[in-house]
């Protein structure tokens, strides 16, 4: 109904905007709100979620974003608001990743995603998604899988850590120990 809006951001909190387009102030839930500064200029991919008790504008950053939305809320027991939960603490890429790789632990480190819940999303999107996502990606290796959780096991929230991975590439294949350094080095600089 409403593909996306292009509009100024004239308030926003940890989950909802407030655009500003032509005079009207959409209120659009939104995964990114980190990214987004008062006044502005953006354009959001929306998706209307209408039910009974309630109708609510979901916003995105890309169409990819937004098809995996979606795919997400296709899930059984998964609502939209779990999905969001889902994109606002997990990159695309990752989340695709972790689901071509049956990597259950992954999924469960998520907002509101449970053993059952993460198994159901593997079942049901496991190679619907790879369009998505680069080859390399999909090919990590069990060293990095481990630097990974070495990071988070320092205490390194998951959005640090998943951006950390960025940094280590699967082809070079090095030891977790390589990987975990090369993982700290990112954090330290940035």
């Amino acid at each position: 109904m409403i593909a996306f809006i292009k509009g100024i951001v004239k308030s926003y909190t940890t989950d909802v905007l407030i655009l500003e387009h032509e005079g009207i102030g959409y209120e659009v839930r939104y995964p990114h709100s980190d990214r987004v500064h008062l006044e502005e200029h953006v354009l959001i991919y929306t998706y209307l979620h209408s039910t009974e008790n309630e109708l609510a504008l979901y916003g995105f950053e890309s169409l990819n974003e937004k098809e995996l939305f979606l795919k997400l809320i296709s899930v059984k027991g998964l609502g939209p608001k779990t999905a969001l939960g889902i994109l606002s603490n997990s990159g695309l890429d990752h989340i695709i990743e972790a689901i071509e790789s049956n990597d259950i632990s992954y999924l469960t480190t998520l907002p509101g995603i449970g053993k059952k819940t993460a198994s159901q999303i593997i079942l049901d999107l496991k190679g619907k998604l790879v369009q998505h996502v680069d080859s390399k990606r999909i090919a990590t290796t069990q060293e990095i899988l481990d630097a990974k959780e070495a990071l988070k096991n320092l205490g390194y929230k998951q959005k640090e850590v998943d951006e950390a991975s960025k940094a280590m590439d699967p082809n070079e294949n090095l030891t977790t120990q390589e990987y975990l350094k090369i993982g700290l080095k990112y954090l330290m600089s940035n």
